[in-house]
């Protein structure tokens, strides 16, 4: 049922934000998928932001993220927009060297939320 969920949001995000997702396949199953989609904001002028970059755990290490985000800023330049943008979670210490280190992302700021 969590499965469904996910394809509801998703269907609806594509409809309303021009969301669009890429996915790995490893034997059948996907491993990585990944969610963005064309903002204009501002401070980032027009820019893609990555709303979801999520690998299976069995297989983190194998250059899926990697492969994810390459596809994403190759769509972004091919489309005229010239950054790539996403937040992660204060506690993704992994995550946060990856883009950095790996993947050449600056940290240029804080994400702040409210529930309400």
């Amino acid at each position: 049922m969590l499965i469904g969920f996910y394809k509801f949001l998703a269907t609806a995000a594509a409809k309303t934000s021009d969301y669009k997702m890429a996915a790995v396949i490893d034997g059948g199953n996907i491993v990585a998928v990944t969610g963005y989609m064309p903002m204009i904001t501002l401070y980032n002028g027009r820019f893609i932001w990555v709303c979801d970059l999520v690998t299976d755990e069995a297989h983190r290490s194998k250059g899926y993220g990697a492969r994810l985000l390459a596809y994403v800023e190759k769509q972004a330049g091919e489309n005229g927009y010239g950054i790539v943008s996403l937040s992660s979670g204060l506690q993704r210490k992994d995550a946060h060297r990856f883009y950095e280190e790996k993947m050449d992302y600056d940290k240029v700021s804080y994400v702040f939320l409210k529930r309400l």
